[in-house]
């Protein structure tokens, strides 16, 4: 047995304003995986978690649906424990940033921070909403960008040409918030002195707390040059007031990852565990961070640098995985994919999901693909048809030709060996998140006890009485290869894992997979798990769809679908001298520099054409070649920062991402659209 270790798991903390979606599950169905296979192994290991409950986001909409933020978060919080206990995740405890810890460790970290020089103050100017009388982040303001004159864009950037800019630069610019001109207004801010850690930085990053890939994409940050980070916002704002700063407050982001210490407190303090034993600096705990590829600025630089200020110990590992796909794109409302985790639940089971994502998962940052025809052939292939199938073949023989009792030999000990001995390759993969890499090692093994099961035939040796000492050899070897699947696939599988427990009397545990049940007694067996029927997937995406009027009814009071009032009226005469064409995609490719954009190559039929297009947090360029689209011909050309745009391409955007517009399929590149 390895030495007993001491672990501290977290996942990133899911936002107090909506619902749990499957697009979130792959990081906690990741982590729970992990946290439960270290407990499986005997370690001491907790895995504690939060919701993110600050921030001005969150305070807007409980004012819009006229409740009290605490209110809304207590609610949200009910929710999201609900979703993530009916999908299985094991949480040691769950908490909430809006806590007496949260602000006990936030104002004790700050004030280390400050008390070490690492804290700057300054005059900034801010966009002001004189309506609300809020300052506005540049997501709350909306106008017309300076440098290309695109409408309706964003207060940092425009996702048409890539220009960045100040808020007050728009042309135009209107707050998202009341619809109010912004004006510009002064206000002290207070500045965490990132840039003072920058050597600190390198070395860390570069010592095996994140992957290579990840190190060379914050290696870009740090030879960028490092940037003081700002840490406050003004009232009103919800959160933590700074001491000895009325009217300022802790920026979400600063309180948010002390999150993981006021979470894991809340259980020491309830379970009488030593805190500083997993947080003092030179702990000989382990702490490791599950996180999505779009945080880690925030837990790889800001989080380390601010724990080594204030005295404690920085993470061990910052584990970083991908986005979700369903069928290859982007979730999405409108075509049912965009799915929440209650919808999920009320039409299929949590475990195919658990099984289905670790069959996908890997260590790496790779998006992962739902592929919904995919998921239903593997789960009954795999789950229904491999594993369960073993048990539902070989149970009834033992009940009917033994009492129950299991043989008092292992027919085949070369087999069972294999089994047995595949206990710490599986281990290795576990440990290293190779989640795909042990499943597939797992049905190798489901396939080996098929097939000697399948070669011994004891249906038909059942028929002979005087075979009947075999069957049950036979069987009872098959039970016990069973119980070790059952083993390997625990962390994966807990509901599953439990039932086959009471059937073969036995406590699953990792070091059991090393002995085989002798002359032991079992329990009658009973179905494990149904087939996934295509029409309950079906019936799942159904029920995801959001038609154009429930989306209407879910807009802001006010204001239309996706809070974009239509343009003034134009004529016949002006529509017609819009020369819309198909288009054929011969190349896609990242822009150098550009956050937003890609380069297209289009195909008009005989002519090409060079477009940049904003649509790159959409779209991998590999997806996008061959495809059709539809483009604006007559278009004249545009100088940009990158190159010269002969022409647009046509998309719709709403909050869930960017959308290309496609003919129907038969249409030629270069015929007009009419």
């Amino acid at each position: 047995m390895t030495e007993r270790r001491k672990i501290l798991v977290t996942s990133a903390l899911p936002y107090a304003n909506g619902s749990i979606h499957l697009g979130h599950l792959v990081e906690y169905i990741q982590t729970d995986i992990w946290s439960r296979f270290q407990k499986l192994r005997g370690h001491e290991c907790y895995y504690v978690c939060a919701d993110d409950a600050h921030g001005t986001a969150i305070m807007l909409k409980a004012e819009q649906q006229g409740i009290s933020p605490e209110q809304q978060i207590t609610e949200v919080q009910a929710e999201h424990q609900r979703d993530f206990g009916d999908f299985l995740i094991a949480f040691d405890n769950y908490h909430s940033t809006h806590s007496e810890e949260n602000r006990v460790f936030s104002e004790q970290i700050y004030k280390r921070l400050k008390d070490n020089g690492h804290i700057a103050t300054r005059e900034i100017t801010q966009a002001f909403d004189p309506e609300k009388n809020l300052f506005l982040a540049d997501r709350y303001i909306k106008g017309t960008c300076p440098k290309c004159k695109t409408e309706n864009q964003y207060g940092d950037n425009c996702e048409a040409c890539g220009a960045t800019y100040s808020p007050m630069d728009l042309i135009d610019p209107v707050s998202v918030v009341s619809g109010a001109k912004p004006v510009a207004r002064e206000s002290t801010h207070y500045f965490f002195k990132l840039s003072e850690f920058t050597e600190f930085l390198k070395d860390w990053t570069h010592a095996g707390h994140v992957s290579d890939e990840i190190a060379n994409k914050l290696n870009e940050w740090l030879q960028g040059g490092l940037q003081e980070w700002d840490i406050s916002r003004d009232a009103p704002y919800f959160g933590f007031e700074i001491p000895d700063a009325p009217g300022k407050y802790f920026y979400v982001w600063l309180d948010a990852p002390i999150g993981y210490m006021a979470s894991f407190k809340n259980l020491c303090e309830r379970e009488g565990i030593d805190f500083d034993g997993f947080w003092q600096a030179d702990s000989d705990a382990e702490l490791y961070h599950f996180i999505g590829k779009d945080i880690v600025n925030f837990h790889a630089l800001f989080w380390p640098a601010m724990l080594s200020s204030a005295g404690y110990r920085t993470p061990d590992k910052i584990c970083v995985h991908g986005f979700l796909t369903i069928n290859g794109r982007k979730m999405s409302k409108s075509r049912g994919t965009f799915i929440n985790a209650r919808t999920y639940l009320e039409h299929l089971e949590p475990e195919y999901l658990r099984y289905y994502f670790a069959a996908k998962l890997s260590p790496g940052i790779e998006d992962l693909d739902l592929n919904l025809d995919d998921f239903v052939q593997r789960v009954n292939s795999d789950l229904v048809g491999k594993v369960v199938n073993i048990a539902s073949r070989c149970a009834g023989f033992i009940k009917k030709l033994n009492g129950g009792s299991l043989a008092d030999r292992v027919l085949e000990p070369e087999l069972w060996q294999r089994f047995a001995d595949a206990n710490s390759v599986i281990a290795g993969y576990y440990e290293n998140r190779e989640y795909s890499k042990a499943m597939r090692e797992i049905m190798a093994l489901a396939d080996a006890a098929n097939e000697y099961i399948a070669a011994k035939e004891p249906w038909i040796l059942a028929k002979q009485q005087e075979k009947a000492d075999e069957v049950v050899a036979i069987c009872s070897l098959g039970i016990n290869l069973f119980r070790v699947l059952i083993i390997y696939l625990k962390p994966v599988l807990p509901g599953m894992a439990a039932k086959v427990e009471q059937f073969v009397n036995d406590p699953l545990i990792w070091s059991n997979s090393l002995e085989p049940l002798i002359s032991h007694k079992i329990e009658k067996f009973k179905p494990l798990m149904q087939r996934i029927e295509k029409d309950r997937v079906d019936a799942m995406v159904e029920a995801s769809k959001t038609s154009l009027e429930q989306q209407s009814d879910n807009a802001a009071p006010g204001g239309p679908l996706n809070d974009e009032p239509l343009a003034d009226q134009i004529t016949f005469d002006d529509f017609i001298k819009v020369d819309l064409r198909v288009a054929r995609i011969i190349e896609a490719k990242q822009v150098e520099g550009a956050d937003k954009l890609l380069q297209l190559t289009l195909d008009l039929g005989g002519e090409t054409r060079y477009v940049f297009s904003g649509i790159k947090s959409s779209y991998k360029p590999e997806d996008l070649e061959g495809r059709l689209t539809v483009m604006v011909a007559n278009l004249a050309p545009r100088k940009m920062r990158f190159g010269v745009s002969e022409g647009m391409v046509l998309a719709s955007a709403n909050s869930e991402g960017i959308y290309l517009l496609s003919p129907d399929l038969g249409a030629q590149p270069g015929e007009r659209i009419t």
